[in-house]
Order: C-alpha cells, then structure tokens, then sequence
C-alpha cells in the first residue's frame, strides 16, 4: 500500500536500517531502529547521535519589513537579534494561545531562516502569509524550502570532539545558538549549535539528496541512528515542551513557563493578553514530576489531590537517563510547588507522583 505521507530524501536509508516507520506530522519517519530506543538515548547522552529532521520546516522570511514582520508575528525580540545568531520562540494567536514555538536565525539584516514544527508547518505558513499580506507587503517575502532541503540533527557530547575533523571549519568554537556556514567533504552545510535533546550538538540544513551523503558521513564517524522515540524522551528528560502536548492553541506561554521567551514590552500578536496574563498570574501551569519504577504517565492522565482532580499528564515516559519515571503536566496553581504530593490515575490504579522542578536533567559542563 502506499503512504500519502511525505518522505524525506532518506528513507530508504532508514528502510536499509531496519527503521520503524510511522506517521508523524504528515510524514512518514523512524520511531526507531533495531538497537531500540533506550540504546539510542543512551548514545546521546553519552556519545552522539544523528536524527533526521527533515520533516521539520524550513522557512525563508526577507525584505526590508521582514524584521518588523517576525517582530510582529513571534513573541521574542527580532531587532535585538545579531546577525549570525539564533533564538527560541513563540508564534501566538490573538489571544495568546501557541501556534507553534520555533527557533530562527538571523542571516542578514533583512533575512532569515525559521523552523517550525512538521505538523504545524503549513498553519504557519498561512498565518504568515495572512499577516504579510495584511500589514508587511510588499517589503517581506516568505520562501518554503521545506521539500527542496534536508535537516539533520548531529546530537550529544561526542560530536563536539568529532565534528573539526569532518568539517573544513573549526565549529567546535561555535557559541550556542550561534550559526555558520561550512563544508564536510564537498558538500556545502548551514549549521546552528542547536538541538532539541538537551545536549551539546548541531543542526545541519543541506541542499536536497545531500543529506543522504552527511548521514552516510556521521554515522560512519561513529553516531547511532536515532528516531522519533529517542528524541522524545530525550526532550522530555530536557523538560522542553512539545507542540500539542505542553503547549497548543488554548494555551499561553505563561501557563507553559515560557515566560522568558515572552517580550511584553514591544507590541506583538497576543501580548496584550499575555501581558495580563504576566500580571495577574494564571490559574493553571506546567510542572514536572516523578514517580517511581517504569510505567509511563500518558497524555491524559489525570492528576488529583486528597481525591479531586487538579490537573492532566501532557507528556511521560520512562527515563533511561534517570532511571525513574517522568512526566509534564498542568495543575492548578497551588500545587505546582517542588516536592508537593500528587496521585497519579493510571488505567485505575492510583501511584503516588512527587512535583519536581525542570529540567529533569541538565548536561554536564565540559571540562
């Protein structure tokens, strides 16, 4: 049968791998390969992975207004932003709720390069394309290059000590969220010192089937493959939020902790609301937890105290890294203390959870 699913110019690479494909955003990617999941975990956290992210969007946004516009349209400071540097962020809806949260690059004083998530690409581009044609237009242009370019993500303390001897640049010298522009054997690369796992790593965007040959390369200089499920509990030991889980279009930033990515102070789609919202607090927000053994909180699950329900499992995983049980999850305000008790529903079977602070892990410093 065949898939209605997007692919990305390396899927036959995972086939040959033995990849385990599903649906993911309208693609079809690997949840994981024959090593499983905990060994692909394990491999970034203490020595490198490659993930393919092509999936992800890639959004060229230029023109003499494509600074205001992206002011307009993301909660972060744009104009602030130096060329060659990199931010996270968010894209809000008129009454604060999250379209999508996004990293871009400025790449020139009137040009840049945004990411949004798989599943949310092509609502970004329409809400874009509304607001330029709206307020920014002519004088902002937006390019989707999202099926013309591939993205990998070279991910874990490893591929620091690696990466100078594949690259014919020194970019174990960049800062985080930083970018340049290189070469691995011939083949042009745009890198960030980005990620989405927690470690130490980059993001690599090349031009289409090239990202067969960059694979081929990593993996070769010794990084696992690595797939969608690796990268979610790698994320989620990160305590970062995924789209549709911890944050959505009916929540704000400010519910999800995301308040330092939230510039109140310039005028953006959604600030008044999240300006209020700064002001006189919020009813509910996100907190981490643990609990105890293996099983694995799911999205849905309801959180409770002394018997009444106070809040709901957005994410939850067993952590190989910490070797407990961790989950994300909103509750009302008064409970989001570290250490405050919580039961936890699973299936009907009540299990204690304790409130933790994030991120459940931090990398540890290079000596």
């Amino acid at each position: 049968m065949t898939s209605d699913n997007l692919r990305t110019d390396l899927y036959d690479t995972h086939i040959s791998l033995g990849g385990r494909m599903v649906e993911f955003g309208g693609w079809d990617m690997p949840v994981q390969y024959p090593a499983g999941i905990l060994a692909e975990v394990k491999a970034v956290r203490t020595a490198m992975g490659v993930f393919d992210v092509s999936h992800m969007g890639r959004l060229y946004l230029s023109g003499p207004k494509a600074t205001e516009f992206l002011d307009w349209v993301l909660t972060g400071s744009v104009s602030s932003l130096r060329v060659g540097r990199a931010r996270y962020c968010l894209i809000c809806n008129e009454k604060g709720g999250v379209i999508d949260d996004t990293i871009f690059y400025r790449l020139a004083e009137d040009r840049y390069l945004l990411i949004p998530n798989a599943g949310n690409r092509l609502a970004v581009v329409d809400w874009f394309q509304r607001w330029i044609d709206e307020k920014f237009s002519p004088g902002c242009a937006m390019d989707d290059v999202t099926t013309t370019t591939g993205l990998i993500a070279f991910q874990g303390p490893g591929t620091i000590d690696i990466i100078d001897e594949l690259a014919d640049t020194p970019l174990s010298e960049m800062r985080p969220f930083s970018w340049a522009e290189s070469i691995i054997q011939g083949t042009p690369i745009f890198v960030g010192r980005t990620g989405y796992t927690g470690e130490d790593g980059f993001e690599m965007l090349v031009q289409g089937d090239d990202v067969v040959k960059i694979w081929s390369i990593l993996t070769a200089s010794g990084a696992s493959p690595c797939g969608l499920g690796a990268r979610d509990v790698l994320r989620l030991e990160a305590g970062l939020p995924l789209h549709g889980h911890e944050i959505d279009e009916q929540t704000t930033p400010i519910e999800a902790g995301l308040d330092r990515f939230v510039r109140t102070d310039k005028k953006f789609v959604g600030s008044d609301v999240l300006k209020s919202h700064q002001e006189s607090g919020v009813q509910r927000k996100l907190v981490g937890f643990t609990l105890p053994g293996r099983s694995a909180p799911r999205a849905g699950y309801t959180l409770s105290h002394g018997g009444e329900a106070v809040g709901a499992v957005t994410s939850g995983s067993y952590s190989p890294t910490l070797d407990t049980s961790i989950g994300m999850g909103y509750v009302l305000g008064r409970y989001v203390e570290s250490g405050t008790a919580l039961d936890l529903d699973i299936r009907g079977r009540t299990v204690p959870v304790t409130v933790t602070e994030l991120p459940f892990y931090t990398r540890p410093r290079r000596p």
